[in-house]
């Protein structure tokens, strides 16, 4: 068979595609969670984004909009189901108005991507620079754009999927995930441009050097991408290394904040602390379901003597209130002569806080959600002095903000994420959320310390692969031996600034060439 003779099963596929295009996009955005943790076949979200951009090249903006709708609807609806659980499992909310805010949810966040799309569809018209550079762009703008859309729900953008597998992961370093976004849809663009020109009937040398066009631009982001992974943008603080235990104490969330089970939680937690004889001691998000002002004087002198005793220092969530009676979600250190406090900024709405509370105070007291009324602490917050390490502190839902954990660098020597994900059950969403914290190990050259409540607690490398790990729902300590890094990675001194400024100068480039088409 010659090159130029297009195989009929491709020519069918393509009409499939176009017949029903918003049905086919729900359906690979629905495919792409594949190529997320835990199944990471990071090959998947390449190949379903190159048949999405192969379906919108020659679409209306208004068709566009449409199909972008539906591609990322797809993929958050699928992929964020751990939502549902949450409101449902352990929210107390009914089955249907779960189901229904999580319909809601993922609609909402699918309107960064349908808008920009259909934007630039009305600005570019070329279907040869819609599929190399203007919808991949788009798609990778889109993932931005969802970080602080409404507050920001970064949750499943595409270069998550790389993560730590890929060598795209390197792209991390730099651009940060984003920038990993970006890679992975060039790629996908060009294989949607030899998708359609293999569709199309073309003369031998025709063909040849459309695989050519095709071809070099996944072969330059490869090769980048190998070249990316060579420099060694930190380097260890020391050759001695510092003991770490990670207490996971598998508190069933449905029983965490019962009245009769907080003497129970906190003699777990005590009796393990007891046991251990780390540097670092770590437990995770609110791991004392009292508030800190609550919480019983012997209590806090045990863990005083035991960190005194042994020269270490204990660091806990815990709610706090403070002398003007604001609520905070909190880590805390036990042990030296100054007690370190951290304050979760970066807050989940309707989960640490109801924004309108005139108005969702209704909703408030129907979900069963306890200590959902605190307050953001400061933006800028200093590490944790820890001897002879710097802890960069986040909590929960704040490590899916790159933008925000960088704030702590280049002070941070190795940072740690106090979670509690025993709200997402046994979903996708714990194995989610450690890949992200994957991204952000290599996004700043450091070391992750990731304690949780009921799982994934684990220790993550500065290039994002996984020292070790517990299994999920069981009682058990994660001891691991950390080196602590300094310096700084490009992304780490920047931000997601040049991620925005390339692809800008980029869009910029395809509409002055679209209009100088035009005028031509």
């Amino acid at each position: 068979m010659r090159l130029s003779e297009a195989p009929k099963i491709f020519r069918l596929l393509a009409q499939t595609l176009h017949d029903k295009s918003a049905l086919w996009a729900f359906i690979l955005g629905a495919t792409t969670v594949l190529g997320f943790a835990p199944f990471s076949l990071f090959l998947v979200p390449i190949l379903t984004c190159a048949l999405l951009f192969f379906i919108l090249q020659a679409q209306s903006p208004k068709n566009t909009f449409i199909t972008s709708f539906a591609f990322t609807f797809g993929l958050l609806i699928t992929g964020t189901s751990w939502i549902y659980v949450s409101l449902h499992d352990f929210g107390g909310m009914h089955p249907a108005l779960a189901a229904l805010a999580t319909v809601i949810l993922s609609a909402t966040f699918a309107l960064p991507p349908a808008v920009i799309q259909a934007l630039l569809a009305k600005l570019v018209h070329s279907q040869t620079l819609r599929l190399l550079a203007v919808f991949p762009v788009g798609l990778a703008l889109s993932d931005w754009c969802r970080g602080w859309f409404l507050t920001g729900f970064p949750w499943l953008s595409l270069g998550y999927s790389q993560i730590p597998l890929s060598s795209f992961s390197n792209y991390a370093s730099v651009l940060g995930i984003y920038g990993v976004t970006l890679a992975c849809t060039f790629c996908s663009g060009s294989m949607g441009f030899l998708f359609k020109s293999w569709c199309a009937t073309q003369s031998q040398s025709s063909l040849k050097t459309t695989l050519k066009r095709g071809f070099a631009l996944p072969v330059l982001v490869i090769a980048l991408s190998i070249a990316l992974g060579i420099p060694k943008w930190t380097q260890q603080i020391s050759r001695e290394t510092t003991s770490v235990s990670l207490l996971q104490g598998n508190i069933a969330q449905d029983i965490k904040w019962s009245p009769e089970w907080i003497e129970e939680t906190m003699t777990i937690y005590l009796n393990m602390i007891l046991q251990e004889k780390s540097e670092l001691i770590l437990l995770p998000e609110t791991a004392i379901p009292l508030l800190e002002k609550n919480v019983p004087d012997w209590y806090w002198e045990a863990l005083k003597k035991h960190a005194e005793t042994n020269n270490l220092h204990i660091l806990l969530g815990i709610p706090e209130q403070s002398e003007d009676g604001k609520f905070y979600n909190s880590v805390i250190q036990v042990g030296g002569e100054d007690i370190q406090r951290y304050r979760k900024h970066h807050l989940v709405p309707f989960g640490d806080y109801f924004p309108m509370r005139a108005i969702t105070s209704g909703l408030l007291n129907y979900l069963k959600i306890p200590m959902s009324n605190f307050s953001p602490g400061p933006s800028n917050q200093a590490p944790f002095i820890l001897g002879n390490q710097s802890l960069g502190v986040d909590i929960c839902y704040e490590d899916v903000f790159g933008e925000e954990i960088i704030r702590q660098l280049p002070g941070a020597t190795v940072l740690a994420n106090f979670t509690n994900d025993a709200w997402w059950g046994e979903s996708l969403g714990p194995k989610q959320h450690l890949q992200i914290a994957q991204a952000r190990s290599i996004e700043t050259g450091r070391e992750l310390l990731r304690v949780t409540n009921t799982g994934v607690t684990a220790v993550i490398d500065h290039r994002g692969y996984i020292v070790n790990q517990v299994p999920q729902f069981s009682k058990t300590v994660l001891r691991a031996e950390i080196y602590g890094r300094k310096g700084s990675t490009p992304y780490s001194l920047w931000g997601n600034l040049p991620f925005v400024i390339l692809c800008l100068v980029i869009l910029a480039f395809c509409v002055k060439s679209t209009s100088a088409r035009l005028k031509t």
